[in-house]
């Protein structure tokens, strides 16, 4: 067996750490804290400053502050978010994605939706909203306890769609950062979006109105700290990796498998990746879907992700023309009806 070069990440004479060469097996053995990765100065700092930008357009008196951590969090003690470690570096990436499929907030799109609910958190404690009445009337109360798992409702209009899963449902805090997050995005045009959804469209003008009585207004006084910086935390990212894998031990679904394995081929090398296409394509495939069977976008765009997570796991590719591929994963939704056989041959609860 080969030596484990465990602690040792100088870096080359390109600039690059030592690590970024290391197999993966290396990279696990690896602690998170000699990763010694840097915020200032990284494309998470360009996002962070975009972030801070849209609160200052709309006279948002918070500027947050950022580090990196092992995940994507806010502390209510800081005016401040922790981004997860792997999207500081491309190597941390392409391991992110073969322990856990995905890597949540890789493109600065997806990175900026994120941003833009954790802003949520960070301006309700920065001026206590949750203190309020009327605050808690519509989000409830934020001192309720953070369950482990939840069981969303999809069909629900009370509350915004805004990150996967139906997070806002899984407790206050989130259901008012989902809100929030739609709230503070430039032109959401969420009021046209969610004219038929009453309870959500509630919270939204709730927090229209309430964004408008804070403007310009100072925040409760805060100190700038960093919570579970990555330079303090000795786990290995095989120790991470462990646990994250395990909190978030939802079985995807396989109920997709035979259809996949009829429109995707295993043995075309040089055809694109079956879940590349479906994620360019993602975008038509919802939208026809949704118009031909009336199903909820959301509940569709779930049922793609875990299309995509079972065509990489089961090696498949896409020969043929995009415009077929497309037909074809359409076809397949539309004759599925999701809520029926989809939602309920999955397990309907999701990790906090």
């Amino acid at each position: 067996m080969a030596r484990r070069a465990r602690g040792k990440t100088n870096r080359t004479r390109k600039g690059e750490p030592g690590w970024a060469a290391f197999s993966d097996d290396q990279l696990l053995d690896l602690p998170l804290k000699s990763l010694k990765l840097k915020f200032v100065g990284s494309c998470l700092e360009d996002c962070l400053d975009k972030l801070n930008g849209e609160l200052r357009a709309r006279d948002i008196n918070v500027r947050a502050h950022g580090w990196i951590s092992e995940d994507w969090f806010s502390a209510p003690e800081t005016a401040g978010i922790a981004f997860p470690f792997y999207l500081a570096h491309p190597r941390l990436m392409r391991l992110e994605r073969k322990m856990m499929l995905e890597a949540e907030g890789a493109t600065r799109r997806e990175c900026m939706r994120i941003l833009r609910h954790e802003a949520g958190h960070v301006v309700q404690y920065a001026f206590g909203l949750h203190r309020r009445r009327r605050w808690q009337n519509l989000f409830g109360r934020a001192s309720k306890r953070y369950p482990e798992h939840y069981q969303p409702n999809p069909a629900s209009k009370n509350y915004v769609q805004y990150l996967r899963r139906w997070y806002a449902q899984c407790h206050p805090d989130e259901d008012f950062a989902e809100t929030f997050a739609v709230w503070l995005t430039p032109r959401s045009n969420w009021r046209r979006l969610y004219a038929d959804w009453p309870g959500a469209l509630k919270k939204l003008e709730y927090v229209d109105a309430l964004m408008a009585e804070i403007a310009g207004k100072k925040p409760l006084p805060k100190k700038r700290i960093t919570v579970d910086p990555l330079n303090k935390i000795g786990a290995t990212l095989g120790e991470h990796y462990a646990h994250k894998r395990e909190r978030y031990a939802i079985d995807t679904p396989t109920v997709f498998d035979r259809d996949l394995r009829r429109v995707f081929s295993r043995d075309e090398g040089e055809a694109p990746l079956a879940s590349t296409v479906i994620r360019r394509n993602r975008g038509r495939i919802v939208r026809a879907v949704a118009r031909e069977s009336g199903e909820y976008p959301f509940a569709l765009d779930a049922a793609l992700d875990d299309m995509m997570a079972r065509t990489r796991a089961l090696n498949l590719r896409a020969p043929g023309p995009t415009q077929k591929v497309r037909r074809d994963i359409t076809a397949m939704l539309t004759s599925r009806a999701v809520h029926s056989h989809y939602l309920s041959s999955r397990r309907a609860w999701f990790a906090v």
